[in-house]
Formats: structure tokens, C-alpha cells, sequence
């Protein structure tokens, strides 16, 4: 009896200590008994096995983090009458067309009289485009002229709007005739239309952003007709969808930068 209570008070402090570390069930834990000769006595030592957490390492992160998202691909019928998103598919495209048009209007190497058709002047009748003022046309390779002689009261708001299209041009006026010479061809006029393209693809991206939010208002206000988990990858869909074209953004501005700079 005597030499099961000193067993027990050798073992007792190694059980408590595995009790207060243990994370795994009882079964887990690894109890090792030695016997060992002690003044002609049978001792007997308790081990704990403590669960050990194994963390990721920075390389086995790296490795996750370049593997690709499970896609959405929701069936657009099927959800129709919650929103249609064929529907946003279309107006997150026109913003894509609307940057590649402006790329090819206002944003080039040899200014053509097409780059100044919209440009936006204030008018006392709001903002109207340069094209809608004015007849514009080549005088020669250097030079375009911006004839004002329908609207003489718009010249300067049109000298105005010309001057601050960020394309580096600088208009002359002679009463109602704008001239606007061809600005030459150079380094510092390229990295100032690459700026330029990249204005023009962050307030793509501001549109876009609209887009994407009225969605998934329009998906929350639905609430009623579908459950959650249908609401979520409706949700969850849309933003995929912005995503892919933040990407096509991204991927004409970086074209365009490429051209550009030579």
C-alpha cells in the first residue's frame, strides 16, 4: 500500500501538468512507465505527450498564395430573377470599350484632330463636347484649328478646356479661330501621355467600381427571395466578374505604356 501512494505522489505532478497543456483528447496521451530499481523499491515516472503545433513556413505561405481561387460560375438563369447578369457583364464591358476608345482618341503620340472631339468644356448650357461647339480640323501636320464661329461665346471656356485636357497642348487664340499647334515628340511628352493613360484607366476603374456596387445593392434588396448562401455567391459572382475586369484594365494600360514609351 505504502508503495502505491509513492507511485502515486511521483506520478500526480506530471498528470497535472499534462492537464493543463493537453489540446488532444485523453486517448492521445502517452503515459510511459519506467521502473527503475530504487532502495529496493519499484519507481515508477509518468511522461505526457504534448501536442506540438506545426506552423506553415514563409515558403509553404508563398506556395498558397500563388495558387488561383476556386472560380464562381453561376448560372445566370437560375438567378435571373434576382438580378440580371448578363446584364452587368454588359455595362462592366462598355467601360473596357470606353478606355479603349479614349486610349485612341486622346491618348496618342500624333495628336489628330479626333483627339479633341470630346473634350469637355463648361458652357453656360453645362458640359458639352469640343466637337459639339466648334468645327475642327487639320491646317497642316503641326497644326489644328478650332473654329468657334457658331458658338464666338464658348472660345474661352473651349481655350480653357483645350489647355487643361492634360495632353500638352497650348492654344493660340485669333477671335473666334483656336489654333492649337502639334506638340513635338518628345521623351518628356511621352511619360505625359503614359500619365495621362493612367488617369483615364483609375476613373475606369471608379466606373466600374459604381457598377459593382449598385449589383450587389440590388442582390441585397433580394433578400426575401433567396437565402443567404444563394445572396452570398451572387455576390461573391459579381465581384469576380469586377475583378476580371480590373484585370483587362490593367492590361490595355500596360499596352498602351509599352507603346507609348517605345
Amino acid at each position: 500500500m505504502a508503495s502505491g501512494l509513492r507511485c502515486f505522489r511521483l506520478v500526480h505532478p506530471a498528470f497535472c501538468n499534462s492537464l493543463a497543456a493537453l489540446t488532444r483528447p485523453v486517448s492521445e496521451v502517452t503515459l510511459q512507465t519506467v521502473r527503475g530499481r530504487q532502495n529496493d523499491r519499484g519507481q515508477c515516472m509518468a511522461y505526457a505527450a504534448v501536442p506540438v503545433r506545426h506552423f506553415a513556413t514563409k515558403k509553404a505561405k508563398a506556395k498558397g498564395k500563388g495558387q488561383s481561387q476556386t472560380r464562381m460560375n453561376l448560372n445566370t438563369a437560375l438567378v435571373e430573377d434576382i438580378i440580371n447578369l448578363e446584364e452587368v457583364d454588359e455595362e462592366m464591358k462598355s467601360v473596357i470599350e470606353a478606355l479603349k476608345d479614349n486610349f485612341n482618341k486622346t491618348v496618342s503620340i500624333r495628336t489628330s484632330p479626333g483627339s479633341l472631339d470630346n473634350i469637355t468644356v463648361v458652357t453656360a448650357d453645362g458640359k458639352l463636347a469640343l466637337n459639339q461647339i466648334s468645327q475642327i480640323s487639320m491646317k497642316s501636320p503641326q497644326l489644328i484649328l478650332v473654329n468657334m464661329a457658331s458658338f464666338p461665346e464658348c472660345t474661352a471656356a473651349a481655350i480653357k478646356a483645350i489647355r487643361e485636357s492634360g495632353m500638352n497642348l497650348n492654344p493660340e487664340v485669333e477671335g473666334t479661330l483656336i489654333r492649337v499647334p502639334i506638340p513635338k515628340v518628345t521623351r518628356e511628352h511621352r511619360e505625359m501621355l503614359v500619365k495621362l493613360a493612367k488617369q483615364n484607366t483609375n476613373k475606369a476603374k471608379d466606373s466600374l467600381r459604381k457598377i459593382r456596387t449598385n449589383a450587389i445593392n440590388k442582390v441585397k434588396k433580394s433578400k426575401d427571395k433567396a437565402s443567404e448562401d444563394t445572396i452570398r455567391l451572387i455576390e461573391k459572382q459579381i465581384s469576380q466578374m469586377a475583378d476580371d475586369t480590373v484585370a483587362e484594365l490593367d492590361r490595355h494600360l500596360a499596352v498602351k505604356t509599352k507603346e507609348l514609351l517605345g
